[in-house]
């Protein structure tokens, strides 16, 4: 127990308190984005989120993700229950913190992915059906990509991908999933043809907000120690956030001639996501021109090419997706071991090979996402169908899957 460091573990908990206080700020994120009808229940999917997961995690998802490596693709079920996850730290990941301090932290991050996701099915996807994919999802797809990519023994983590904070586990993994879900349940009663315009932009504000709070226990949390790589990684995160703000305002301003509170509040969100997997191996000039990317290139995807093909409610795959793949890249690009002595090197720095083991996660993650979630998908459906019915949905999801109105007129 004299390993431990007060101050590490006290920023630990901090962060992972951060890291949960984001899955509200998500819900009320996607809450104003929808419509009135459909307020409750979209901010009950990240709610139950934090529960069911929260349980999932206990149980056999940390020992799935973090247990001794079975092949390099899954850990075994050893800290099954945490069965043996004690207050001692586990040198492999956290050598100055209790080891269920870094389970507490890991366990906020398995919690929002999933969460992430449902913006992609927002007001039609039935509730029952959205608790079994969910779980399905956590078990089968975030836990071996987490294990892959963070886990010691994991063929990612051999391989020499990086991933400081979650970019692919978190954010490729929901975003490529968010687009499969999205073209399987098919767009929404209406689609192109009536005003679904958000209901509430200020929720959605306050909901932003949340998040790039939250954001710096995310990234800078994810250092695992009070240190000097923590304030790197702050940094990074706030001036990724910012310019990608900024950047897609910018390009929303010039395409449509005025100003978007909305599109800054996305480029926010992009910058962020752009910005997780490098924040602790770039300095705060790359996050800069990483933040641009994010905000241009998110925003591009998703007036261009997303928007109007393909009903992804809130927009998961065009932030989510491509900002962590923008993400994942440039931090084959930009990383330095002037900032982390345990990273590498990128293209810019003289090691080309980054570049092409970020990409080669990238790929790798995003096929296995979409398979399994195509798969998942394709089997509730059979067993119990996915989309409420057109009298349900027409109605609100509010009233049809949970009985009870946001607002009483």
């Amino acid at each position: 127990m004299d390993q431990i460091s007060a101050g590490d573990t006290a920023w630990l908990l901090a962060s992972a308190a951060l890291v949960m206080f984001m899955t509200p700020g998500l819900a009320l994120f996607y809450g104003g984005l929808v419509r009135q009808k459909n307020v409750l229940s979209t901010v009950m999917h990240s709610f139950f989120i934090l529960a069911l997961i929260s349980v999932q995690w206990v149980i056999w998802g940390y020992s799935l993700s973090f247990g001794s490596s079975m092949g390099g693709f899954i850990g075994s079920l050893q800290w099954l229950g945490l069965n043996g996850v004690g207050l001692e730290p586990n040198a492999d990941y956290a050598a100055t913190i209790p080891h269920q301090a870094f389970v507490a932290f890991q366990m906020m991050f398995a919690i929002i992915t999933p969460a992430l996701i449902s913006g992609a099915f927002a007001e039609r996807k039935r509730f029952k059906a959205f608790i079994i994919f969910s779980l399905l999802w956590a078990t089968l797809v975030y836990d071996p990509v987490c294990h892959w990519v963070w886990g010691v023994g994991g063929w990612l983590r051999n391989l020499g991908a990086l991933d400081f904070a979650g970019g692919t586990v978190v954010h490729i993994t929901a975003g490529i999933s968010a687009l499969v879900c999205a073209l399987v349940l098919g767009k929404r009663e209406g689609y192109g043809t009536e005003p679904m315009d958000p209901h509430n932009i200020t929720t959605t504000m306050i909901g932003t907000a949340m998040l790039w709070f939250g954001w710096f226990g995310f990234n800078a949390g994810s250092a695992l120690a009070a240190n000097s790589l923590a304030a790197n990684a702050f940094m990074t995160t706030n001036s990724a956030a910012a310019m990608a703000a900024l950047t897609w305002m910018t390009a929303s301003w010039i395409r449509h001639g005025k100003p978007s509170v909305l599109g800054a509040s996305a480029g926010a969100v992009a910058g962020l996501v752009g910005i997780t997997p490098a924040a602790g191996f770039v300095n705060v000039p790359s996050s800069l021109i990483i933040g641009f990317l994010a905000g241009l290139l998110c925003f591009l995807v998703v007036e261009m090419l997303v928007r109007g093909r393909v009903d992804d409610s809130l927009d998961v795959f065009g932030v989510h997706g491509v900002g962590g793949i923008v993400g994942a890249l440039a931090t084959g690009l930009f990383a330095t071991t002037a900032v982390n002595e345990a990273g590498s090197n990128g293209l810019f720095y003289g090691n080309p090979a980054q570049f092409v083991k970020q990409l080669i996660a990238v790929v790798v993650v995003a096929a296995y996402s979409a398979l399994v979630t195509f798969v998942l998908l394709k089997l509730i459906d059979m067993v119990i169908g996915l989309r409420v019915s057109r009298e349900e949905e027409v109605q609100g999801l509010d009233l049809s899957q949970h009985g009870e109105a946001a607002y009483q007129d």
